[in-house]
Order: structure tokens, then C-alpha cells, then sequence
């Protein structure tokens, strides 16, 4: 009998600490990382612990939660809605029943391209010898990749920085012109990349800069066509002129910074370079010319001798400009065989020939710049 009372104040102890305990909370997910925009949720769930048990949620600084979190009815689940930045941090889940409370706390990260600020702000001048430190601070999530790069107009170099926390130095030391130009720092992460520029100058000069007046021009076989250049910077920029992968046309007069070919041919399309040239260094610019010429037609058979009830082919080509269009007819106005069909590729087609298809024919060949005719004479012998 003693033992059985005994058994029961056990169990009646064990009853009363699990009716007195506080609660227990766990949180799903501890940890989440999401993009600008994107909607998440953590959920809040009650493990242990004496009923009822009140649930709330709680930014760890003590912030607003913000207009885009709601919380569930039963204060269980966390929902951000359209995430911004300043969503980003800890979210503390906290339980409490009459015997206590417990906390449990969810993390958000946001993920979102680099941002890049780059001191001091440029241009800035040099003297020759003097040594300029450039800071690139950077901020985004992941956390980017940074690099500074030197610009040219042949291409671009990355250059050996320092990195701290969240800063990327570059020093540059203005030893010769060669060392003005742009500088660059580019960032990048797996949500976007973000560069920052800032040009130096060597005291007394600028880099120089060539442009043209157009890019892409277009002329027609026997015409002159002028390019013009121009250079900005200082000391003022000598200016030349060359021809990607060949000569210049031996028909060509340079003035200043323009270049005018003359009596011009398809051999002179192609790209044609300015080049700017000052103790600072170089640039670069670029004309496309295309030349188009009028068609010139030719026949396989100028002269032709068939019999009637013979099949005729009459094949016309043409050089020059495309697309081309081919018309076949009959020269003094004779009309052209019931059977006679024509192909756009300049072909003549004549099934079977009579007696009365005998006669000049005359292909003309059309481009958008003119057109050319070439004849063929057909004997049909009975």
C-alpha cells in the first residue's frame, strides 16, 4: 500500500513540473536569403510548455516591422511581402505562457546587385610624380567581386589593388602621360554588376579623343566621298588617316582631319580608321563605307540556232549591287512565246520553239542604283 502512494506522488510531482514549465519555440527556417521583390515567410512553432502560450514576433533591433510583414492570426507565421532592404536582419519569435517565456530568432538576407562609390570624384589633375590613392566602396549581396581597371581605347587591363572590409584602393603614381586615362572599378555579383569611373589628366594636358562626323556612309561607284575627323584635348592632336587590313585608295587627298577618296569602287568599301595622336597619346575612330554599283549584265549565248519544237535556255548574270531583279523581252516589240517563263536568277525558259520566236532578246538587269541590258540572237530553223 506505501508503495503505491509512494508511486502516486511521483507521478502527481512529474504531472505539476510539466504543468509549470515554460515554453519551448522553434523556428523554420533559422535562415533565409532572398532577392529584392521576392516574398518569404518563417513559421513559429510551439514544442513545449503549459497552454495557452502567446505568440509574437519582434525585429531584433526593436525596429517597425514595416508596412510589408503580416503576421498570421494565430501569431505563428511571418510573412514579407515584396522584400526591401531594410527588411534585412533578425526576427525574434517570442512565446510566452504564465510560467515564462523563450525567444527564438530568424535571419533574412537580402540579395541584391552591387552598388560602387568611387572618392575622390574625378576628373582630377596630376603633376607629373604626384600619387593619388582611389577608394572604391562597394555594398551588395552576395558580396561582389571588385576590381579596378585601367580604360583605353585598345582595350582594358585590371590593375593590382588592396581590399579591406568593404573598401578597394588603387594608387596611381602620374610618372608619364601613358598613366592618364580612365580608371574603373567594376563590381559584380550573381545579382547584377556596377562600375565606377574616374578620369586623371597630367597638369598642362588632356587625353586626346577622336570622333567622326559620321560612322557608316554609302556611296555609288564613280562618286567622291569625304570622311571627317576631329580630335579633342591638349596639347592638340595630330591627326591621321589608314584603311583596316589595306592601303589607302591611291585616288585619296587628306586636309586636316579630312580624308576624300575619289572616283570611288567596290574595292574601297571597307572600315577606315582616324587615328588621333598627342604626346598624351592615342585615340581612335572609325568610318564603315560601303560602295554600291550599278549591274552590269552579260549573256552565256549571245548568238543561238535551234530547231523548232527544240527547247530554248537563255541564261542572263549580272555584276554589281544586290539584290538585282532580271526582265526578259523582245527587242521591235514582238511579244514573247505563250510557253516562254522566266526565273527571278535571270533564266529564260522556252519549251518549244517555233519559227516565229526567232528574234533578238533583251535582258535588262535592275539594282537600286541603275541598270544594264546585254542581247542574244535566236535562229529558230524550221
Amino acid at each position: 500500500m506505501m508503495k503505491l502512494q509512494t508511486a502516486a506522488l511521483i507521478l502527481s510531482a512529474l504531472l505539476c513540473a510539466v504543468c509549470a514549465q515554460g515554453p519551448g519555440v522553434s523556428v523554420r527556417p533559422r535562415s533565409a536569403a532572398v532577392r529584392l521583390g521576392e516574398t518569404v515567410s518563417f513559421q513559429c512553432r510551439v514544442t513545449s510548455g503549459a497552454q495557452p502560450v502567446l505568440l509574437e514576433w519582434r525585429k531584433i533591433n526593436n525596429q517597425p516591422l514595416g508596412d510589408n510583414v503580416k503576421i498570421g492570426p494565430d501569431g505563428a507565421v511571418l510573412t514579407i511581402a515584396n522584400v526591401r532592404l531594410n527588411n534585412q536582419g533578425g526576427y525574434r519569435c517570442i512565446a510566452t505562457n504564465a510560467q515564462g517565456k523563450s525567444t527564438v530568432t530568424a535571419n533574412l538576407s537580402v540579395k541584391h546587385p552591387p552598388k560602387v562609390r568611387v572618392s575622390p570624384a574625378g576628373p582630377l589633375t596630376l603633376r607629373v610624380g604626384e600619387i593619388v590613392t582611389l577608394d572604391c566602396s562597394v555594398s551588395g549581396k552576395p558580396r561582389p567581386s571588385v576590381s579596378w581597371i585601367r580604360r583605353r581605347a585598345g582595350g582594358e587591363t585590371e590593375l593590382v589593388s588592396t581590399t579591406t572590409d568593404s573598401t578597394t584602393s588603387l594608387q596611381v603614381t602620374m610618372a608619364t602621360a601613358e598613366d592618364a586615362g580612365m580608371y574603373v572599378c567594376r563590381a559584380q555579383n550573381g545579382e547584377g554588376l556596377a562600375e565606377g569611373e574616374v578620369e586623371l589628366m597630367m597638369e598642362g594636358g588632356a587625353f586626346p579623343q577622336a570622333s567622326v562626323s559620321e560612322t557608316e556612309l554609302t556611296a555609288v561607284e564613280g562618286q567622291s566621298v569625304s570622311m571627317h575627323c576631329q580630335a579633342s584635348g591638349s596639347p592638340a592632336a595630330v591627326l591621321s588617316w589608314s584603311k583596316l587590313r589595306a592601303p589607302l585608295p591611291w585616288q585619296h587627298k587628306v586636309d586636316g582631319g579630312t580624308l576624300t577618296l575619289i572616283n570611288v569602287g567596290r574595292q574601297d568599301s571597307g572600315q577606315y580608321i582616324c587615328n588621333a595622336t598627342s604626346a598624351l597619346g592615342f585615340s581612335e575612330a572609325y568610318v564603315q563605307l560601303e560602295v554600291d554599283s550599278p549591274p552590269y549584265a552579260t549573256v552565256l549565248t549571245e548568238v543561238v540556232v535551234l530547231r523548232a519544237g527544240d527547247a530554248l535556255r537563255l541564261q542572263c548574270l549580272a555584276h554589281g549591287s544586290h539584290p538585282i531583279r532580271f526582265r526578259w523581252t523582245r527587242v521591235g516589240g514582238a511579244t514573247m512565246s505563250s510557253g516562254a517563263e522566266s526565273t527571278k536568277d535571270g533564266l529564260l525558259r522556252i519549251p518549244q520553239l517555233k519559227s516565229s520566236d526567232s528574234g533578238t532578246y533583251k535582258c535588262v538587269a535592275t539594282n537600286h542604283v541603275g541598270s544594264s541590258e546585254a542581247l542574244s540572237r535566236v535562229t529558230v530553223k524550221a
